[in-house]
C-alpha cells in the first residue's frame, strides 16, 4: 500500500509553527516537502530551551514541525533565488506561503505570476489578520485580541494567562490542511488549482465555539471560570486527592453525577435540589465545588479514578507532558528517533489512520540547516 499523496510534491516557503505543522502533515503521508528558508534560517532553529544543544540547527521548537522534509537555504532578495524559487513552484503541487500582505511579491513568489506558470498549482497562503491588514500576526498578541487569554484565568479577578502552547497556530493550521485537501479535491474535478487565504485571527475566532455563541445568542459576555465549564458542573475543575493525585472530573449528565455520588459515598446529594439536575448544579456551582473539594481530599485519588472508569464516570489523573507521552497509549503518536545526527524523537501531526494505507513507522530527521 502507498501512502495517500506519494508523488506530491509540496514547497513549504513558510516558518515558526503553523505552515510548518502543514509542511510536516503532508510529509507524513507521502508527499516530497521541500522547506525552503531564508540566509538566517527559520526563526525556530535559534528558539532553544534549557537542555538543547546549543551546537545544534535543530531546536526542540524546531523539530516540533519539520520532520519528514528536505530544505534548502534561498535569499528571495536576490533575482536568481527568486527564479529558482519560482521553477520549483512550476514543479510543486502545493506550495505554502506565511509573509505579510504585499511581502510575496516583493520576494518574487506572489500567487498570481506562479499560477501563470503553473494554472495546477495551490497557493495556500497563511496571514496574520488577512490579506487587507499588514500586520505581523503572533499567537500571544492573537490569544489577547480574541478573547482567548482573557477566558484562560482563574476568575474574573484574576489576571489573564496565555495558553502554554501557540494553539492559535495549531487551529490555522488544521483550518489550511482543510483548505488545501478541498482544493486538492477539486482540482482533481477541474484540472485548475487555487489561491487559499487562512488567517490566524479568523482561525482564533472560529474556535471560540460556545464560548462565542454564547454571547451573540445571549448577550452575556463569557467570564473567566478557571478550568470549569460555564454550562456543565462538576467539569474541569482540578481536585486534589488524599494521597496527592490531581484529578478532573467531566461529568456531563444527571445519571452520571448520580454514580458520583454513590463512589464519593455521598448519594444524598443527588437528591437535593440544588444539585439534581445540571441547571441546577450550575446555579450553585461554588457550594457543589466545595463538597467536591472536600470529600475528594479524604480519599486516595488512583483508587477513586480507577473506580470512576469502571463505572463510566468521565475522570482522569492531571499528568505532566512527559507523563503523558511516557503512557502506553502515546507510543503509536511518538515518531522515534530517526538516528544521527539528531538522534530525538518527535510527536506526529497526523493523529489518524485508514485501512487504505500504512502507518509508517519512522520518518526522516527534521533537516539541519543547510
Amino acid at each position: 500500500m502507498q501512502l495517500p499523496f506519494a508523488g506530491l510534491r509540496v514547497l513549504e516557503l513558510a516558518s515558526v509553527l503553523a505552515g510548518p505543522q502543514v509542511g510536516q502533515f503532508f510529509a507524513e503521508l507521502g508527499a516530497e516537502v521541500l522547506k525552503i528558508e531564508p540566509p538566517g534560517g527559520d526563526v525556530t532553529r535559534t528558539w532553544r530551551v534549557p537542555g538543547d544543544d546549543p551546537d545544534s540547527t535543530v531546536s526542540a521548537y524546531f523539530l516540533a514541525s519539520n520532520w519528514g522534509k528536505q530544505a534548502r537555504t534561498l535569499d528571495l532578495r536576490e533575482p536568481a533565488a527568486q527564479a529558482e524559487a519560482q521553477r520549483l513552484a512550476a514543479e510543486a503541487d502545493v506550495l505554502i506561503a506565511s509573509y505579510k500582505p504585499g511581502d510575496a511579491a516583493k520576494l518574487g513568489v506572489a500567487y498570481e505570476a506562479l499560477a501563470a506558470q503553473n494554472p495546477r498549482l495551490i497557493y495556500a497562503q497563511l496571514t496574520g489578520y488577512g490579506p487587507g491588514y499588514n500586520r505581523v500576526g503572533y499567537d500571544a498578541v492573537l490569544q489577547a485580541e480574541t478573547g482567548l487569554m482573557h477566558l484562560n484565568a482563574a476568575s474574573p479577578h484574576d489576571p489573564p494567562q496565555k495558553l502554554p502552547v501557540a494553539f492559535i497556530d495549531l487551529f490555522a493550521a488544521h483550518q489550511l490542511k482543510e483548505g488545501i485537501l478541498i482544493a486538492l479535491y477539486q482540482r482533481e474535478k477541474t484540472g485548475q488549482g487555487c489561491l487559499i487565504e487562512v488567517s490566524l485571527w479568523d482561525s482564533a475566532l472560529a474556535s471560540l465555539a460556545n464560548q462565542g455563541a454564547t454571547w451573540l445568542i445571549t448577550g452575556n459576555d463569557p467570564v473567566p471560570l478557571g478550568s470549569g465549564h460555564p454550562g456543565i458542573v462538576p467539569y474541569g475543575t482540578v481536585y486534589r486527592a488524599a494521597d496527592g493525585q490531581r484529578l478532573v472530573l467531566a461529568v456531563g449528565t444527571d445519571a452520571q453525577f448520580r454514580t458520583l455520588c454513590g463512589v464519593l459515598q455521598r448519594p444524598r446529594w443527588a437528591d437535593e435540589p440544588r444539585f439534581g439536575t445540571n441547571p441546577a448544579r450550575v446555579r450553585h456551582r461554588a457550594a457543589l465545588e466545595e463538597l467536591l473539594l472536600v470529600r475528594i481530599a479524604e480519599l486516595n485519588g488512583w483508587a477513586l479514578l480507577h473506580e470512576l472508569a469502571r463505572l463510566g464516570v468521565p475522570a482522569g489523573a492531571v499528568r505532566t507532558v512527559g507523563e503523558a507521552l511516557d503512557t502506553d497509549l502515546a507510543q503509536a503518536m511518538r515518531l522515534p528517533p530517526a538516528g544521527p545526527p539528531l538522534g530525538h524523537a518527535g510527536v506526529r501531526t497526523v493523529a489518524f489512520r485508514s485501512s487504505a494505507w500504512p502507518v509508517v513507522p519512522g520518518l526522516g530527521a527534521p533537516p539541519e540547516r543547510q
